[in-house]
């Protein structure tokens, strides 16, 4: 028997899968879930269907896998819940950024069409896509020759996640990609684009991913023709279109969709979104102070303000970017999970999965069991954090990741909890970036993923920063951020909400537990944090380029 009600749909937008979800907004409690796992998955090797190989540092994603995440989990999660379609007000969805994709002008992939399919350019540029770092490095030489306004607000480096590099690489590398896209745009606005027929673009994705503000609006075409002049009209050309905050209702769900999904036509559909953003009110933050830790293949940072400053290394400050009525801040580390992961697939022995195994359960379990253990200090191992780049504050994907005080003696269990220590590491020299522009950051907030399964990821951040961190309820904080915002879409005369302060008023919450800091654990942190900033600043500002002269070997020896 169906429940009473009002519902909304959120479908996240992953980087391995897509997730929808089902949530009453009285309370915001998950009624369904489905997951779809991308049959593309994260193209890096080669194009699907034994395709043209790809050069290193390309991340592509299928828009078809979007679709299908589509047509496989609402109608699953309606299936599953007893739901009466009548009952839902509105969808949300969210999405990982910066992921481009170049369409005709009526939205269909270039790399739908048989002509283009061959070539990677037509592909969706999914956000971990570095390959474009000659062409952030020219933007940027650019941007600082011409003192252009908008560069301090992005930490004075545009990464090559970004939207323009990405662009720009296809005209450099795939001219006739670039003359055939009439459109280039974020995956976010594309899967609205598709659900209502209407054409927008987030003030969130525009804004943190292409440079984007209310006062100014996107960079100027006198500044984009210096970068070639082949780029001078690509805003107007290729990426015009209405600029709506998060929350606003674009449209209604078309007919075809409706008829595909199992849902009637006209349900409210809500502006796109970056998924990180997505979880910041699912975590209840909607005011000042407060940094949420979106925690999971990569690590998003974000805080609100009601001032705009420059702070070293965001990856952007944008009004109105995460919550109506305030600045919201944007940092980030590229790699978190990923890395323990690759740990775990490429540096664990035998032994370990065996006995993992005989236990019945997982490796990482095991070394999480064995980590905690140590003290901090103990192995005598310290790891700089860079397995796929840095992006706050150095803005350089060209860096790689170091362990330094491997001994015949180290065990994997030390290595694991140097590579916690690592990322927390990382994230401190975010928030002392903030503290030192007077943004300041009094609690932390972590989602996603990791704050579920790792407990001592967590105690070890809020060890290393010296601030209490709360874990949200939901361990599907973008999702159920997307469902938020879509009852905001909907609005209170379908029974939905007039804000999205009131949504998370109703709807989002954190765990009763805190992470309190351990004094002594923080104490010795602080000492090896001294050690970690001495390699970061050697390696990173250019004391020591070991690392980019053998990223250029690699590609010699590869060419």
């Amino acid at each position: 028997m169906a429940l009473a009600g009002p519902y909304t749909i959120g479908v996240d937008f992953g980087t391995e899968s897509g997730r929808a979800i089902l949530v009453d907004i009285k309370d915001g409690s998950v009624v369904a879930t489905a997951v779809y796992q991308y049959e593309n998955g994260v193209i890096v090797e080669r194009l699907p269907d034994g395709g043209a190989e790809l050069p290193p540092d390309f991340a592509l994603q299928d828009p078809a896998d979007y679709l299908r995440t589509l047509e496989q989990t609402i109608p699953a999660i309606l299936r599953d819940s007893g739901v009466n379609p009548e009952q839902i007000i509105g969808i949300g969805t969210d999405f990982t950024a910066c992921t481009i994709l170049p369409t005709d002008a009526q939205g269909r992939p270039l790399c739908f069409d048989e002509r283009f399919r061959p070539n990677p350019h037509a592909w969706v540029k999914l956000w971990k896509h570095h390959a474009a770092q000659p062409e952030a490095t020219a933007f940027n030489a650019a941007a600082a020759l011409l003192e252009e306004s908008f560069l301090p607000y992005y930490g004075g480096k545009i990464s090559s996640e970004w939207f323009f590099p990405k662009a720009w690489q296809i005209l450099d590398e795939a001219p006739e990609i670039y003359d055939a896209a009439e459109r280039l745009i974020e995956a976010a606005d594309w899967i609205v684009w598709q659900l209502t027929g209407v054409e927008t673009r987030n003030t969130c994705t525009a804004g943190y991913k292409a440079q984007w503000s209310k006062e100014t609006g996107f960079p100027s075409e006198t500044f984009l023709a210096t970068l070639d002049p082949r780029l001078e009209d690509i805003v107007a050309t290729r990426m015009s279109a209405p600029i709506v905050p998060p929350g606003t209702r674009v449209g209604g769900l078309t007919p075809l969709w409706a008829e595909k999904l199992g849902l009637p036509a006209g349900v409210a559909v809500a502006a796109g979104h970056i998924d990180a953003h997505a979880a910041v009110p699912a975590t209840s933050v909607v005011t000042p102070g407060k940094m949420v830790m979106v925690m999971g293949t990569s690590l998003c940072h974000m805080i609100l303000s009601s001032e705009k400053k420059i702070v070293e290394g965001m990856c952007g400050v944008v009004a109105d970017g995460i919550i109506p009525g305030y600045y919201g801040y944007e940092a980030g580390q590229p790699a978190l999970g990923d890395i323990f992961a690759w740990f775990v697939n490429n540096a664990v022995p035998a032994r370990y999965e065996e006995e993992a195994r005989q236990r019945g359960i997982s490796v990482y379990d095991l070394l999480e069991e064995r980590a905690a253990k140590l003290a901090p200090g103990e192995s005598g191992l310290l790891a700089l954090d860079w397995w796929n780049g840095n992006r706050s504050v150095l803005v350089d994907a060209n860096l790689s990741g170091l362990i330094v005080g491997y001994t015949l003696a180290t065990k994997p269990e030390e290595v694991y909890r140097a590579l916690f220590e690592a990322t927390a590491f990382g994230t401190n020299r975010i928030i002392k970036a903030f503290e030192e522009a007077q943004v300041p950051v009094d609690e932390l907030y972590a989602c996603g993923g990791l704050p579920e399964r790792s407990p001592l990821l967590m105690q070890i951040f809020a060890d290393v920063t010296g601030k209490p961190l709360k874990v949200a309820i939901s361990s599907q904080a973008s999702a159920l951020g997307a469902a938020m915002f879509a009852a905001v879409a909907a609005g209170p005369q379908r029974g939905g909400y007039e804000s999205i302060v009131e949504s998370a008023a109703a709807m989002a919450g954190v765990k009763d537990y805190v992470y309190t800091p351990q004094a002594e654990h923080h104490r010795v942190y602080q000492l090896l944090y001294g050690e970690y900033m001495q390699l970061y600043d050697d390696f990173g500002r250019g004391g020591l380029n070991t690392m980019k002269k053998l990223k250029r070997l690699r590609e010699e020896v590869t060419e």
